[in-house]
Order: C-alpha cells, then sequence, then structure tokens
C-alpha cells in the first residue's frame, strides 16, 4: 500500500504528461449503495488502475494514471455518484505510483486503532427497487416469487449489519454461502449485484417458513406463503417477518377479524396502519397530492397519513382508523410484501409485530412467546434480523413533508449539526415516551430508530439494546451522557447509573434546540413548544411554553396559566379529569353542581365532590401549563372525548371535527367575528416578581367555550375558534419577544390545522418561521436537542 506524501494535496496547476497516484478518502453514506462497483467501473472506463475498499471512515481510493484523467475522475466520483450515495467528504492526496495493471475491489478493512473510529454513514434498509420486482413477477427469471431478491439499489443495511466496515462478513448475511450463479453476479463489475452484500437466491439463500402459534412447523418456501396468503383470505391474522421485525396482517375490509386484531393485540381505538399493492388502488380510497406520491414511492417507503376520499366506498372497515378522516397507508417495501399483496388483491392491515406499548418482535423466539396469542399463523424467514425497525411515519404538512415516526428507511442517518472540534462522544437517552436515542461523533448526531414508550420490561431491554448496538456499531464510548430533567425517567435512570458524567436537559430546551439543529439555526430565537408533559424548572408540569434560545441557555419569556390535574397521570388517561381541574379554578366548589357541563356529568355526584376535594386539599393534582392537556380540557368540555385509549386521541378528535362545521376557508386572520375564522379572547398578564414574566390566561377563552357549549354552537365552530385562539396567543407574545425567528416545536404541532395556520399567521406579521420536517417534533425528536445542549455546555466549558 502506498503512502502519500505529507502535505501533497491535489495541485492545480497544468497538468503534466506523467503517470501519478491519487489516494481519495471519501466519507459519507457511501457504503450499502453499490460505490465500491461504481468506482471500479468508472476508473476502468478511464483507463486507471488501482484499487477501492470499505474501511470504517467510509470508502478509500487509490487510483493510478495521468494528473488529468485523476483530476476528471475526482470530478466524476461527486458528480455520478450512486442515487444512494450522500458524499460529505472528499479527501484527495497525491502520492508515488505503485504500477499496478488493473483497477480491483479490495476486502474491507475491519475496525482497528489503525484502521481509526468508525465515521462512515450506515444506510437505513431501503425499498425494493423497479428492477427486483420485475425479476420476481417474471415467470422467465431465476428470482421470480424469491421473496429476499434485492441489488445494490435495494434491500436490507441497518437491521442486518454487525459492523464497520459493511461486507457481507460483517452483516447476519454471513451464514448464507453464495451458489456459483450468485457469486458470479456478485464478482461481475458489469452486473447490478456486483459486491451487493445481501445477494442470494432460493438456492443459496434465506428462505420462508411457516408455523402455527405452538411453533409447528406446516410448511417452507413458496407453500408457506400460499398458505400464508390462503389464511389472509379468509380472514385470518398472520404475523409476518419483514426487514425490522413482524407486522401483524389481516384483511382491511373484514370487520370481525379486525375487531379480534384489536381485541388480542389490546389496541382498542388507535388507528392501524394499510398496505396497498400500488399507489392506484391507494388513490381509490385516499387524495394523494404529489408530494404525498413521492413520498409513497420513494426508497424509504414510509407510512404516509392521506385524506380519505369522499365517498371512496366500503373496502376499508369502519374499525382500521374509527371516528380518523384519515388513513396511514403504505406500499410494499419488500418483495415478500410485493408478493403477499399480488396475490391478496385487497388492501390489508399491517401493523407492528407487539401488544401495545411493547417492541416489535424480530425473530421466532419472541414471536411465539409474544404474538402466539395474537397470530393465527406465523410466516417467519431465517435471515437474522439485528436491530428491530419499525415503519416511519410521515405526513404533509405546510406543503413539505413531516416525519411523526423515524424509523425503518430514515434511522440511523445522522443530522449533520456542525459542532466545534474536539468535543468528546455524547450520547443522548431521549424522552420516556417515543423514545430514541442519539450519539454524537464530530459534526453529526446519529438518531437510532423509534424504540417506543419506555413503560414495559421489554421496552426497557430494547432501549438497552440499541444504546449497546450504537456504541458497538460506531465504536463509540461516551464521555458524557445527556438526559431529560425528569428524575423517574428510566432513560433518565439508566444515565445516571452508567457511571458516566451526566447532564441534565429541560425537556423543552430540548425540544426547541432539537428545532434549531435541524433547520441549522443559531441562537437568539423564541422557541415555542407545546406538547403534553414535560418536567419543568419550578416542578410543575410544562408544556405550554416559549423559550428565548441565547448563546448560553434560554429564558422562559412565556406560559399558559397553570391548572391542576386531579389524580396526577390518571387525568392524562382522562381527559375528563383534566377538563374537571380546569373548571374548578373558574368554578370552585360550586362544579359539583354544575351537571349540565360534559365533563361533571361524567362522574357521579360522589365522584365529583372527592375530586372537588382533593383539589381544594391540593391532594395528587400537579399544577400544569400544557397546551396538551387544554387540548384535553376543551374535548371533554365539548363533548368529544372524556376517556383516551391512546395518547393524543382527544387533541386528535378535536383536530377532526374542524371537518364538521369548523373552518372552511383555509387559515384566515379575522379574529373579532363568531365564525370559523374568529377566535376567543384570551388575557395577557405580564409579571416582574420574581423576574419578568408573560402568561398567557386561558380563563376568558374557556368561560365562552363553557356558553357555546350550553347554547348548542356546533362543536366544530368551537373546535376552529380554539384553534385560532391558541395561534393568536402565540403570535401576541411572538411581538413581546422582539424575535424574529419563530421555531415550532412540540407534539402539538402535529396538529396539521394549528401548524399551518401559526405558520401563516407569523409570515403575514414578517416573522421567519421554522418546524421540523425529517426530524419528530414530538417526542421523538428529543435526543438531537439534548445532544445539541450537551455540545453546547462542553464547548462553553
Amino acid at each position: 500500500m502506498s503512502v502519500p506524501r505529507s502535505g501533497a494535496e491535489l495541485p492545480e496547476s497544468e497538468s503534466i504528461v506523467r503517470r501519478s497516484r491519487l489516494r481519495v478518502m471519501i466519507r459519507g453514506a457511501v457504503q450499502g449503495v453499490g460505490f465500491r462497483p461504481f468506482v471500479f467501473r468508472l476508473a476502468a472506463s478511464m483507463g486507471l488502475t488501482g484499487w477501492v475498499r470499505n474501511v470504517v471512515t467510509g470508502v478509500e481510493v487509490e487510483v493510478e494514471g495521468g494528473e488529468e484523467p485523476l483530476r476528471q475522475f475526482l470530478v466524476r466520483v461527486a458528480r455520478e455518484a450512486p442515487p444512494l450515495a450522500m458524499i460529505t467528504g472528499l479527501e484527495p492526496f497525491f502520492c508515488d505510483p505503485c504500477g499496478d495493471g488493473h483497477f480491483r475491489i479490495l476486502p474491507g478493512i475491519v475496525a482497528s486503532p489503525e484502521a481509526g473510529e468508525p465515521t462512515a454513514l450506515v444506510l437505513p434498509d431501503i425499498a425494493t427497487c423497479r428492477q427486483c420486482l420485475a425479476e420476481i413477477l417474471d415467470p422467465a427469471n431465476r428470482r421470480f416469487n424469491y421473496p429476499f431478491t434485492n441489488c445494490t439499489n435495494c434491500g436490507p443495511r441497518y437491521t442486518i449489519i454487525e459492523s464497520l466496515p459493511y461486507d457481507r462478513s460483517t452483516t447476519t448475511m454471513k451464514g448464507f454461502v453464495m451458489c456459483a450463479a450468485c457469486r458470479a453476479e456478485y464478482e461481475d463489475p458489469a452486473d447490478r449485484r456486483f459486491h451487493a452484500q445481501p445477494n442470494g437466491c432460493r438456492e443459496c439463500g434465506p428462505r420462508l417458513s411457516l408455523r402455527d402459534p405452538a411453533g409447528q412447523w406446516l410448511g417452507e418456501g413458496e407453500e408457506a406463503l400460499a398458505m400464508a396468503c390462503a389464511a389472509l383470505c379468509e380472514g385470518r391474522i398472520v404475523a409476518v417477518k419483514g426487514l425490522g421485525g413482524f407486522h401483524l396482517m389481516v384483511d382491511a375490509g373484514n370487520e370481525a377479524a379486525l375487531r379480534e386484531l384489536r381485541r388480542r393485540k389490546q389496541r382498542p381505538e388507535k388507528p392501524l396502519a394499510l398496505l396497498y399493492a400500488s399507489l392506484a388502488e391507494v388513490e381509490r380510497d385516499c387524495l394523494v397530492s404529489p408530494t404525498e406520491e413521492r413520498l409513497l414511492l420513494s426508497p424509504e417507503a414510509p407510512i404516509v397519513l392521506l385524506d380519505r376520499r369522499v365517498g371512496s366506498g366500503g373496502a376499508i372497515a369502519s374499525s382500521v382508523a374509527p371516528g380518523n378522516p384519515g388513513l396511514g397507508v403504505m406500499l410494499p417495501s419488500t418483495p415478500l410484501h410485493h408478493l403477499i399483496m399480488s396475490r391478496i388483491g385487497r388492501p390489508l392491515v399491517a401493523t407492528s409485530g407487539n401488544l401495545s406499548d411493547e417492541p416489535i418482535c424480530i425473530d421466532i423466539v419472541e414471536a411465539l412467546d409474544r404474538l402466539a396469542g395474537i397470530a393465527d399463523l406465523i410466516l417467519d424467514h431465517d435471515r437474522p434480523i439485528l436491530r428491530q425497525a419499525d415503519d416511519s411515519i410521515v405526513c404533509v404538512m405546510a406543503g413539505r413533508e413531516m416525519v411523526l415516526r423515524r424509523a425503518r428507511g430514515l434511522a440511523p442517518l445522522p443530522i449533520t449539526v456542525g459542532f466545534g472540534g474536539g468535543l468528546p462522544v455524547i450520547l443522548a437517552t431521549g424522552a420516556h415516551l417515543k423514545n430514541t436515542i442519539g450519539l454524537v461523533k464530530g459534526e453529526q448526531v446519529f438518531l437510532s430508530q423509534h424504540i417506543g414508550d419506555l413503560e414495559t420490561v421489554e421496552a426497557v431491554s430494547a432501549f438497552a439494546r440499541v444504546i449497546e448496538s450504537f456504541e458497538t456499531l460506531y465504536q463509540a464510548k461516551p464521555a458524557l451522557i445527556a438526559h431529560d430533567a425528569h428524575p423517574d425517567y428510566h432513560s433518565t435512570r439508566y444515565a445516571l447509573a452508567s457511571g458516566i458524567p451526566c447532564l441534565a436537559v429541560q425537556h423543552h430546551y430540548a425540544h426547541v434546540l432539537s428545532c434549531l439543529a435541524e433547520n441549522r439555526l443559531e441562537s437568539p430565537a423564541l422557541g415555542v413548544a407545546w406538547d403534553g408533559t414535560g418536567y419543568g424548572d419550578d416542578g410543575t408540569i410544562w408544556g405550554g411554553e416559549f423559550l428565548r434560545i441565547g448563546r448560553t441557555g434560554y429564558e422562559r419569556v412565556a406560559h399558559w396559566r397553570t391548572f391542576p390535574l386531579p389524580g396526577g397521570e390518571r387525568a392524562i388517561r382522562e381527559p375528563r379529569r383534566t377538563a374537571f381541574g380546569l373548571l374548578y379554578e373558574i368554578l370552585g366548589p360550586e362544579i359539583i353542581a354544575r351537571r349540565e357541563l360534559p365533563p361533571v356529568s361524567r362522574f357521579t355526584p360522589r365522584e365529583a365532590e372527592i375530586l372537588a376535594t382533593m383539589l381544594a386539599r391540593g391532594l395528587n393534582s400537579p399544577l400544569t401549563s400544557s397546551v396538551g392537556r387544554l387540548f384535553d380540557a376543551v374535548a371533554s368540555l365539548t363533548d368529544l372525548c372524556h376517556l383516551a385509549g391512546f395518547e393524543g386521541q382527544a387533541a386528535m378528535a378535536l383536530e377532526f371535527a374542524l371537518s364538521r362545521g369548523g373552518p372552511n376557508e383555509g387559515p384566515g386572520v379575522a379574529i373579532n367575528e363568531k365564525g370559523p375564522n374568529s377566535s376567543y379572547p384570551f388575557r395577557i398578564i405580564e409579571k416582574s416578581d420574581p423576574r419578568p414574566e408573560i402568561i398567557i390566561d386561558w380563563e376568558p377563552m374557556v368561560r365562552e367555550i363553557i356558553a357555546d357549549v350550553l347554547s348548542g354552537v356546533a362543536i366544530g365552530l368551537s373546535s376552529a375558534r380554539f384553534h385560532n385562539t391558541l395561534v393568536e396567543s402565540l403570535v401576541t407574545v411572538a411581538g413581546m419577544s422582539g424575535e424574529t425567528r419563530i421555531c415550532l416545536t412540540g407534539g402539538c404541532f402535529q396538529n396539521r390545522y394549528l401548524t399551518e395556520r401559526a405558520v401563516s399567521r407569523l409570515r403575514a406579521e414578517g416573522y421567519s418561521v421554522y418546524w421540523h420536517q425529517r426530524v419528530p417534533p414530538n417526542d421523538g425528536g428529543i435526543a438531537l436537542g439534548q445532544a445539541v445542549a450537551a455540545a453546547r455546555y462542553l464547548e462553553r466549558s
């Protein structure tokens, strides 16, 4: 191997006719995308010799020839790279020629002290490409009906890689020995499968098997696939192992089967995702914009939230998404899913293979243990999954895509933040709900896939495995751990028990920093962080915050008036309790007699007395400023939702009510009329002791909502005016803050109407507005904000 001359960078002078050698270090998403075959073909076509190999820091190339061809080689590498590649660094150096006679691909260099720390980007799993799909549907092709077909442009990546560099020997495919035909493809530079690490066929690759819930072997290969599809047509529930774990599948038009799935899965009301065979079939049931079409057909193949088409018929049972005007839709992401859908001929529910609040199952041992009581059959395969990856979820908001769950197809791609040099490795343990973790290396924050709510033993175990996996994959041991300020979150307890120095990061500060980082913004800015729950600096539950972000931290500029939550955590599951606490602040003990109010009527007189006593004495009734809890309270006040079966259900019901007597002109600005573009009154209270603070008082709004409810005003109109009031309060505080850049973050900004109207109003007032796109606005984005907070802390130190 040649050694570069120290400091001998590629010169800009006119070329000279002599043989030279160039070493190029290419960093970024350059492993698992066909980059080495691309370099091989490019060098060979230009008459250059040398070699290319994967290393832990990316792809390394040494190429030999005339200086001008070497310059052109550099230009073409950057310009003609494979579509899925993402080059983040390209470092060229001249070195002494070696006299190679040809160009070749060398084995990768595994992690070692000499090889350096892994910095290559691990690619997410990539949906089946058109060429592979054509092969599995072609009876004349040797991969006809083979459910694990892939090439350098598609297939598993993140879920099968054990360590860098990305070679077959460092993936879970290492146990499959390629047959002569597959080996020939793998070694042929002109073939699409040249160095495709998961390459295989029915002779040498992974195979399907079918079992019953007791583990009894029922069949394999095409027989297993045929039996599983027949069971789906009969209305049975089938667990299907995909790229990142098991899906639970059932006929989306079979109401009885869906009700049984919900009963077994313990998921009574939360919407279920749908799998369609093609875009044309999706368009029969849903409205699809050009941006949504691009997302559905993208290599990431996420679940896309779509509006239902009015009068689309009864192909989808009501139990798929009760009371929801939209559907979560995806297209097949693997050959197996394509083959299933080509045989079924109708949409299927394809929901995560787990019980509610548990992580997705990834192997047959877990499936037999945790899915045996749910699935009637289990369609398994023998390609091991190293780490779970749920389906990503996205929507289109304000004309842009917004990621709501970052998992398959997106993780573990990093967010480049641009920290200063010299920072040690930082681990961010994320939030308690919708947990993800983050790892800071250099200028990048590597974000994990969605792990889930840390509410069960299984979820906590998955959380620990993902951290261990990240540290192993990137050969990184954290010197500092950033965690949520809440002392009782498992992610906090994990950090504090690690023995590594820790930094507590306030929840909403992390939300705002996440939005700033994603948008590559520096302070100062005003962050509007609205969500359900976050541990506040004053010991109350925050969630309606306006934070001014400065160079050294944050200042709480404003917040919504606090109110009590009788029963604490129980109030989060019972919007009627939240509403009761809100009303008690206005009515006091009189509330017991106000049986005409929907939340009060949902309690017996004795229950109402007990709640009033709790509130009067301050027993188990923590204070909150949360806008998420305001949504819950108003949903109960308007008789929409009193008991929530899943997080955000009450807020979703209030948003969906907009289609019933709500706005019909889009976001407007009129605020003085009692129409769909009007708002309720609110009061601004300015305090100076113990420090300057703005409080938004919801009482005038709530009193008018009560009046509207008692006078029979349409719920859709009340919902519209409530949403508009939130936006007007936001615009008012923005004006009082003196800041011109406004960041919208937190779970409340998953609400399309709220976000789009806020963006419209703020822009109309001359503000620069920023919101999330590639990182979730909900707690799935907290790890990024924690990582940034820790980096800022270390840079100050």
